[in-house]
């Protein structure tokens, strides 16, 4: 048996609870995930759709005639992605979470790439990349203190 974790929208409004097996998760660089998400890549964490709670359920939009896209009409953050056939009774046998909708994510490791035919490699490596905290970027700590101050 998995774990039960949450996660949900930015603001709140839309949350879950899903049953997890494994740490697997899938990243994919198809244009339509690239658009959905505004990002090179989605990080996905696949599971089974009736795995999944919704305290209220996303709004979908149909991104083809194949798939859907759940997501949070009030905040904009992209959570799902599933396909719009699936078992007999007509629903999607499995659903694809964002990993960053997760409250922890923390546990999933990347195993495969999906949609390699868009991946923009420049983006996969940037272990040499200088890194620097948001804690120490002053301008934003400041904007924090000002707005707890104001």
């Amino acid at each position: 048996m998995g774990e039960q974790m949450a996660g949900g929208c930015q603001c709140g409004r839309v949350r879950y609870t899903a049953q997890v097996e494994g740490d697997d998760a899938y990243l994919c660089h198809c244009r339509m995930c690239q658009r959905a998400t505004g990002g090179v890549a989605a990080a996905y964490k696949q599971v089974m759709r009736d795995a999944v709670t919704w305290t209220r359920e996303p709004d979908r939009f149909a991104s083809s005639p194949i798939a859907r896209r759940g997501f949070c009409s009030a905040c904009g953050t992209p959570l799902t992605f599933e396909y719009v056939d699936g078992p007999a009774d007509g629903r999607p046998a499995k659903i694809d979470l964002t990993l960053g909708s997760f409250d922890d994510p923390s546990r999933f490791r990347p195993t495969s790439h999906f949609g390699w035919e868009s991946h923009h490699a420049a983006w996969l490596d940037t272990a040499d990349l200088p890194r620097l905290r948001s804690d120490e970027y002053q301008p934003l700590v400041a904007k924090w203190e000002n707005a707890r101050d104001g």
